[in-house]
């Protein structure tokens, strides 16, 4: 079986690619693309593949029909640069593998995340780990930025003077904020990314953690495009319903009376306003 070489994805490996203020993505290797979903797929009839079309409807069935295998004959390799709360969100999908840099070893760069007005919001009244949609006035933005510029130049003198005097690495890190940006490598296959991807490009994710997740399906595009298509149609921008919920539709579309009622039927309302949107 040859390796896999895709022109467009060769013209983007080991650029950096800005996200946030300071954070990047960089693609460093694949393994893989649409054609080695489907060589696996259709193993037992060697060489495998077929048409362009075939090819495709083949790969949307497999990801449809959560025949996940192989996809995870994919594998993507990427550096990555964010604050560090973004990366601690990162490390609970626990399929991928992780070499991060180490405060023990290194000093860390004087490089903090500091949101722009537009991105900071009040808590959220409905959802108790996010914020509002519409931004705070920018005079009240402003006076937050400032906060966080204060308190991360504050925070960085006191570690680089623990430095100086000679304090270990690994102790005057302590204090530093979660905003501080580190690095690291990861990789993680097909089928996990996709899931990564559907959980962190959702509405309800960390808007910060989202503009990483938009960069990632980019590059996905570019190795798998046929893959990342089925992925938007198939999981992004689909809706699931439980079985109470698939009764309860057709009980509505037959003309009846919704049997579901008080947090049920939100959460039912709530999934075909998204299916609307979506």
């Amino acid at each position: 079986m040859a390796h896999c070489i895709v022109p467009e994805a060769e013209e983007i490996l080991d650029k950096e690619f800005p996200v946030l203020d300071k954070g990047f993505v960089r693609l460093v290797d694949y393994y893989g693309s649409d054609q080695r979903i489907v060589q696996s797929a259709r193993v037992s009839y060697g060489e495998g593949t077929k048409t362009v079309s075939q090819d495709g409807a083949l790969i949307d069935y497999l990801l449809r029909h959560q025949h996940t295998s192989p996809f995870e004959q994919v594998v993507f390799t990427f550096h990555l640069k964010m604050p560090i709360f973004v990366a601690r969100q990162w490390v609970r999908h626990r399929m991928g593998r992780m070499n991060e840099v180490s405060g023990r070893y290194s000093v860390m760069r004087d490089e903090f995340y500091v949101p722009e007005d537009s991105c900071i919001s009040a808590q959220s009244k409905n959802n108790k780990q996010g914020r509002e949609s519409e931004p705070l006035p920018v005079e009240q933005a402003e006076e937050f930025r400032t906060s966080f510029i204060e308190g991360q130049k504050d925070a960085y003198e006191s570690y680089s003077g623990m430095l100086d005097k000679g304090l270990a690495r690994e102790i005057a890190r302590i204090n530093l904020p979660l905003s501080l940006y580190t690095e690291f490598y990861w990789q993680m296959d097909l089928h996990n990314l996709f899931h990564f991807l559907k959980l962190r490009l959702d509405s309800h994710a960390q808007y910060e953690i989202r503009e990483y997740a938009k960069v990632i399906l980019e590059m996905v595009r570019k190795v798998c495009p046929m893959a990342a298509a089925s992925f938007e149609n198939d999981m992004e921008k689909s809706v699931s319903f439980t079985g109470e919920e698939i009764e309860a539709l057709r009980i509505v579309l037959d003309g009846g009376e919704n049997p579901l009622s008080g947090k049920k039927l939100e959460r039912f309302q709530e999934k075909i306003r998204t299916g609307v949107q979506l």
